[in-house]
């Protein structure tokens, strides 16, 4: 077991729970080390100094003892930051919640690649804190997040013959895209407009850092979350909480209220 002491790494609070009576396991995604869980001694406690530093949705510079097993110790945090509206708004809450646990899971095991998708996360967490659309942003690293499940729909042209020029459909059972010769071959392909093909593909490719605008169409973003459901349900398989929870607020308008203080800890 490799133990590093007093190491300064940047920090995003996942989730948290208590620990006994007033301590607490704190959940957090880092830049050098991936996904972490911190013992946190007397977080309960009256004017506990590291208070700020564990709640839910704050980022910002931490030093602590980091163990490759076993739970992690937080000695210190500084230039703490949190995303207020991903705290304070439940359904923006609910969409954080849903991107972090996502993302554990699909570099869970590989530190190169948490290394790699942390900056991404933090952008894409900015940016639903910063009123854009939480769907689309949300969409976009799903997308991208499905070659790290070893999942990489055939996007580019026809999955049959290569052809390039539209109209397309998605097949599931073949893979990718269908060109309009080809659609026979899958009876129950999705029937996606090219509007929702169109903005699939520059999904695979978008960089976030670039995106300072969102506007897509109600129906488009409809359809691009019907498919990209579909590739998560049809060859990933992940049965996650959040995004249960996610789904029934989508469909439910009425509980789509803003709600000062929403909880964003999960038990584990």
């Amino acid at each position: 077991m490799t133990i590093y002491r007093a190491v300064e790494f940047q920090g995003m609070v996942v989730s948290r729970r208590d620990y006994k009576e007033r301590d607490m396991l704190v959940t957090m995604y880092t830049d050098r080390f991936g996904y972490r869980t911190f013992y946190v001694r007397g977080a309960h406690k009256r004017g506990f100094r590291l208070a700020a530093a564990i709640l839910p949705f704050t980022w910002g510079t931490y030093v602590g003892n980091v163990n490759d097993d076993g739970l992690s110790y937080i000695n210190a945090a500084k230039n703490l930051q949190q995303w207020a509206g991903l705290y304070q708004d439940i359904m923006l809450n609910a969409y954080g919640t849903y991107l972090l646990e996502l993302t554990q899971h699909a570099v869970r095991g590989d530190l190169a690649l948490a290394q790699q998708w942390f900056s991404r996360i933090r952008r894409a967490l900015a940016m639903i804190d910063d009123g854009l659309d939480s769907q689309v942003v949300t969409n976009i690293v799903e997308v991208q997040l499905w070659r790290c499940f070893g999942v990489m729909p055939h996007l580019t042209d026809c999955v049959v013959c290569h052809e390039q020029t539209p109209p397309f459909d998605f097949s599931l059972e073949m893979g990718g895209l269908l060109c309009q010769r080809h659609w026979s071959r899958d009876s129950r392909r999705l029937h996606l407009d090219a509007h929702t093909v169109y903005f699939l593909r520059q999904f695979t490719v978008l960089n976030l850092e670039r995106v300072n605008q969102i506007d897509i169409r109600p129906a488009t973003k409809r359809n691009l979350q019907l498919v990209i459901d579909r590739v998560y349900d049809h060859y990933v398989d992940l049965q996650l909480r959040s995004r249960e929870f996610l789904r029934k607020m989508m469909v439910a308008p009425d509980l789509q209220v803003r709600r000062k203080g929403a909880n964003s800890d999960q038990k584990k």
